[in-house]
């Protein structure tokens, strides 16, 4: 699989990808990050590592998708993984790739996301694009 272009391209499927999940998008960024593949804000900020330009397209894809879900779903748990799967199948796999791509430059926790301590609350219904998935979530759950 060849690598993406340059960054155009790929911010391009990052809005691609944010239309698929009726994600807002008010600031997209590729740029040098020292500890992580991407990361998101709450008010719609998105920031991926220029790394990645260079990296396989479906690791690309990956990290796209896994920084667009967390629009909906703020943790790694099981409605995640399921929507992960759904949209990228075999997602372990290319989490697994992420990984050694840079064993000592990246953490373990593939992609950082911090949350304000208001978004660490029961998740019941989640909206992503126009299907509606449920997830119920200890109160205070620890959230990526």
């Amino acid at each position: 699989m060849n690598g993406w272009r340059d960054r155009e391209e790929f911010k391009a499927r990052v809005l691609e990808w944010a239309a698929k999940f009726a994600v807002k998008v008010h600031g997209l960024y590729v740029r040098p990050m020292r500890n992580k593949w991407a990361s998101c804000s709450t008010a719609g900020t998105l920031s991926f590592n220029d790394e990645l330009l260079g990296m396989e397209r479906d690791l690309g894809e990956y990290v796209i998708v896994h920084e667009l879900l967390h629009f909906s779903v703020p943790n790694h748990g099981k409605l995640w993984k399921s929507l992960m799967r759904a949209h990228l199948g075999d997602y372990v796999h290319l989490e697994a790739r992420m990984k050694q791509a840079a064993p000592n430059r990246v953490a373990r926790e593939v992609i950082g996301m911090k949350l304000s301590r208001k978004h660490q609350c029961r998740f019941k219904e989640v909206s992503v694009g126009a299907q509606t998935f449920t997830e119920e979530l200890g109160s205070g759950a620890a959230l990526a």
